[in-house]
């Protein structure tokens, strides 16, 4: 694929699509490309697992916006999606390998709507600098129906290999078909495999496996002691099958 490429990770939560988003950014990351990882799920797994603090979200932005307006510390003739753009530039955070957008939530019980719609906006406004933008999404179908993902090149669908979760992958592919939302390509990743369950499975032609990650008890260990699954040995399982999806999608 020519250009920008924009990465959409999807699935039901507790399938490890944050794990496969971080060791994706950072395949990606070490080809030298530009790579933008952005966070849109409100729990904001993101960051920890690629063990980057963050000090602020686009959801803290746009409250503080707000508040600004309403305490009148914003002039009534300033353009506020002007001021809105610039602010959330300045809360992206860079380092060495990649830069990190972390969408939040707004605060108290706003409706989570209002970032998802920034959410399209930085996406339009931002793609052009980066080479991959690689979007861990929260969990489920709400951001199809929200169409947050409609400008997405490649939706990466991950799942356990449970009924339950090729179901769910199932039917993110036919809702995105009944929204009309046209990726160019919809691929399914199966974690945590275990030897005998590709063989129980039952997988149709609207599914295509991308890549199969096995059980990996470091996966698990990194999690129980807090550690960066960005940081995963290069020789460990999950990461050399993450890596051989990468080399997939770099190929594409």
């Amino acid at each position: 694929m020519s250009g920008h490429v924009i990465i959409a990770v999807s699935g039901k939560g507790g399938t490890g699509k944050t794990m496969f988003s971080a060791s994706l950014i950072r395949v990606l990351a070490s080809t030298g490309a530009d790579v933008l990882a952005i966070d849109a799920d409100p729990d904001s797994n993101l960051p920890e697992a690629l063990g980057v603090p963050v000090s602020g979200t686009v959801g803290d932005v746009r409250e503080q916006l707000k508040r600004d307006t309403a305490a009148g510390r914003i002039p009534p003739s300033a353009n506020k999606w002007d001021m809105l753009d610039y602010r959330i530039m300045a809360s992206i955070t860079e380092t060495r390998d990649f830069d990190l957008l972390v969408m939040g939530r707004p605060e108290g019980s706003g409706c989570y709507c209002a970032v998802n719609t920034m959410l399209r906006r930085i996406i339009e406004n931002i793609a052009e600098n980066y080479d991959y933008i690689v979007i861990d999404t929260e969990a489920g179908l709400e951001h199809l129906s929200r169409r947050t993902t409609q400008n997405v090149d490649i939706m990466i669908v991950v799942t356990d290999p449970s009924k339950r979760g090729i179901l769910t992958a199932r039917r993110i592919v036919e809702l995105s078909q009944e929204l009309e939302i046209k990726f160019k390509k919809v691929f399914l990743v199966l974690n945590r495999v275990r030897e005998g369950d590709l063989d129980r499975l039952e997988l149709d032609d609207g599914l295509e496996v991308i890549g199969v990650i096995p059980e990996d008890p470091l996966v698990s260990s990194y999690d129980m002691e807090g550690r960066p699954l960005y940081e995963l040995p290069e020789d460990s399982e999950s990461f050399r099958a993450i890596k051989k999806v990468a080399e997939k999608i770099l190929s594409l």
